[in-house]
Parts: structure tokens; C-alpha cells; sequence
């Protein structure tokens, strides 16, 4: 079938809990990311909002960097989560529909990046990253993803 236009995100009690539409229409996706250790870099942890437009097209992210898991201040990262949600004002946690984007900040790469399959007859995938904690594929409307 190909890459998707928009993927849909049901709202959820998991990865998805943070997930809708701002009292102005936009749609939101609030999420802890992360870059995982590997050798001798310590992996990093982050606080990732993204806003799209009423269509689902991205607009904005704002990230923020809290160094590896092992030594960053939970509490801070917690409050500033919190902050982030605050400051979409009045939020109602449902479903939304999005297109696949990428952007980076902070050297690493964010996003829903859309990538085909590994064998060319493969469906294609869209993977949150950083982390990879959620994927979604066809039907790309289904709202449901593998972890």
C-alpha cells in the first residue's frame, strides 16, 4: 500500500495517554522519549510535545533533554511533563489522526517516521522515536499500535 498520510492515535492508559485536541482544535501528543545506552554513550531522556494542525500536519515540537536515565532529576522531568500539559490549556484526551514527521533537536531525531518494510513486498511501519516504543501499520485508521 505505501506510506500513510495520516496514522490515527486512540487516546489510551498507556503510550497514548496524552493524546487530542487543544480547545482551539490543534492536536497534541505528549510522550517520554528516550535514546536507550549503547557502548559507551549513556543514552538521554527527554520530554517530547508535538502540535499539529486541526488537518494533522505538524507544526511545532517542543523538547526537552534531561541527560541518561542513571543520573537525571526525575522530579524535574516529571514537573516540566506536567508543565508542558499545563500549558495546551483546556485538552480533551481523545483520539487524533497525523501525519508521519521527523525533527530533530538535540542531535537525535524525533518523530512518527514512516519506513518501508524490509523485504520490498513488506508493508511499510511508522515508528515513534526516539525509542521505537510505539509502531503502527496498515490499516493505518485503526488507532492501535505494537509496542
Amino acid at each position: 500500500m505505501g506510506k500513510p498520510a495520516l496514522i490515527a492515535i486512540n487516546h489510551d492508559d498507556y503510550h497514548a495517554e496524552h493524546v487530542g485536541r487543544t480547545a482551539d482544535g490543534r492536536q497534541f501528543f505528549l510522550t517520554s522519549a528516550f535514546e536507550p545506552p549503547s557502548g559507551p554513550d549513556e543514552g538521554n531522556e527527554f520530554v517530547a510535545l508535538y502540535l499539529f494542525d486541526a488537518d494533522g500536519t505538524f507544526s511545532e515540537a517542543r523538547i526537552d533533554e534531561f541527560g541518561p536515565r542513571a543520573t537525571m532529576d526525575n522530579a524535574r522531568r516529571t514537573a516540566l511533563y506536567e508543565q508542558r500539559l499545563r500549558e495546551l490549556g483546556e485538552v480533551t484526551f481523545t483520539r487524533i489522526e497525523v501525519a508521519p514527521f521527523e525533527h530533530e533537536a538535540f542531535g537525535t531525531v524525533f518523530g512518527l517516521i514512516a519506513r518501508p518494510g524490509d523485504e520490498e513486498d513488506d508493508p511499510w511501519w511508522v515508528e515513534l522515536h526516539p525509542g521505537n516504543c510505539m509502531a503502527f501499520s496498515e490499516p493505518w485508521d485503526s488507532g492501535e499500535y505494537d509496542t
